[in-house]
């Protein structure tokens, strides 16, 4: 399938929006992207859509438990089979989400980033093939951010302990100049 026809047959639009085929495209062809968009201009379009044609996981890196929880609904209502681990979630239902993550049962799981270095998630991810790590409100990562959460420098240290090196891309909406350097040395 193209990323038009994903386009078209998930989420109903004809087109995308600028910058976003792109993104895509760049993402597809095994290069780290970096996207600027304004609130409400489809940056997780431009994580998903490759999530679904990459072979392997996506893991999505996410500081809010709700809007992990209305993209992971939206996902799992158009057939996408995704998940989120943060504290939101009982021990229970973190250790069978992590099962079902290594049984391949998800295309895409949204992880808060403390999430990222735990022992349980370090050898969970040891054990499935992670197409590509997507960093989103990525503007989290600096301290010049207005959200500015430290295990967010710990991304990196997440994705050298992985087997094989996955695509990352990271996306925010409003980045001066210094988080947008702070951004890309990560």
């Amino acid at each position: 399938m193209t990323k038009e026809e994903v386009l078209q047959q998930l989420y109903g639009y004809a087109s995308f929006r600028p910058g976003q085929a792109e993104l895509i495209d760049a993402t597809l062809a095994g290069r780290d992207v970096f996207g600027i968009m304004p609130t409400g201009a489809g940056k997780s379009v431009c994580y998903q859509i490759p999530a679904l044609m990459l072979p392997g996981i996506t893991l999505v890196v996410s500081p809010l438990i709700s809007l992990m929880k209305d993209q992971v609904t939206a996902l799992n209502q158009t057939g996408i089979h995704a998940a989120y681990l943060n504290s939101s979630l009982t021990q229970g239902q973190y250790q069978t989400a992590l099962r079902n993550l290594i049984q391949g049962r998800y295309k895409i799981v949204y992880v808060a980033p403390e999430r990222l270095l735990t022992e349980s998630f370090l050898w969970a991810a040891s054990q499935i093939e992670i197409s590509m790590v997507s960093v989103d409100e990525a503007h989290c990562i600096s301290q010049w951010g207005q959200d500015f959460r430290p295990s967010y420098l710990k991304i990196p240290d997440f994705v050298e302990q992985l087997q094989v090196r996955p695509v990352v891309s990271a996306f925010t909406a409003t980045a001066t100049a210094e988080v947008r350097e702070d951004i890309a040395a990560i």
